[in-house]
């Protein structure tokens, strides 16, 4: 029987990106009575295709919209995941602020480093102290698979604002991630996936600099994709996987000591 027999997921900021293609990962693994609940903020509309494209692989799936910012839309994020999945065995916390496209990219530094903080930090763990104080109450066996996204660079920095913006940010919630795996074990599993240089819509539209820095920072040559951070995700969720927990899985193609070079 598959491990991902029965899913019952949550994957936070699925509407596109990373985030719809770990659902899709997870939906296209689940078997049985799968179900996967797609969260958005504001993005309705990518939040419904992500919700379509599970549908056609025959899963059950819901939108929920919920600014991960308020306490009150966080409860209802979680009283709603309760209410469809009956008990989840895999939340994904995938959800953060996007800073470097749309309007957002022209704010101040300190603007986006606020946003940052409020979505990625404080509205993670809130979100995450919630369903932990769920989950410790469940029977699940095995132990349900509690995943966040870090970043590969954020325990050694990196030059440049969107170093001191995103290392700062994405240590702590590896961080946090680290303690409550202390805190839960053996009853959840925790464990964070920390991307490298992935091409997501600011990948898609950087310059020659950066694409030639993030070919050059990887072993393999190229850019990591969507797909590559879904596998990853799908590794610790695995219910087969009941050793793992408490881990950082680097997503970055190895890291290169050849860069640089000249």
């Amino acid at each position: 029987m598959s491990s991902f027999n029965n899913l019952r997921a949550v994957v936070t900021g699925s509407s596109s990106g990373i985030g719809r293609r770990i659902a899709t990962e997870l939906a296209r693994r689940g078997t049985g009575d799968a179900r996967v609940l797609v969260h958005c903020r504001g993005n309705l509309e990518g939040a419904e295709e992500t919700a379509f494209d599970l549908r056609e692989l025959g899963v059950s799936t819901e939108v929920v919209a919920a600014d991960l910012t308020k306490e009150t839309a966080i409860a209802r994020l979680v009283d709603r995941a309760w209410d469809f999945l009956d008990e989840p065995n895999v939340w994904v916390n995938n959800a953060g602020a996007d800073v470097l496209t749309g309007d957002a990219a022209e704010e101040s530094f300190s603007r986006k480093l606020r946003r940052l903080l409020e979505v990625d930090i404080v509205g993670t763990i809130e979100l995450s102290r919630r369903v932990v104080n769920r989950l410790m109450e469940s029977e699940l066996n095995p132990p349900p698979s509690l995943t966040f996204i870090g970043w590969d660079q954020a325990p050694h920095g990196m030059d440049g604002d969107a170093g001191q913006m995103f290392g700062p940010v994405k240590a702590a919630v590896m961080a946090y991630a680290n303690s409550l795996a202390q805190e839960v074990a053996p009853h959840i599993r925790v464990n964070t996936v920390a991307p490298g240089w992935i091409r997501t819509a600011w990948g898609e539209s950087t310059n020659d600099y950066w694409d030639r820095r993030a070919k050059d920072e990887a072993l393999m040559g190229r850019w990591g994709t969507p797909e590559d951070v879904a596998a990853a995700v799908c590794f610790v969720a695995d219910r087969d996987n009941t050793f793992c927990t408490g881990q950082t899985i680097t997503v970055n193609g190895g890291w290169s000591r050849r860069y640089g070079e000249a």
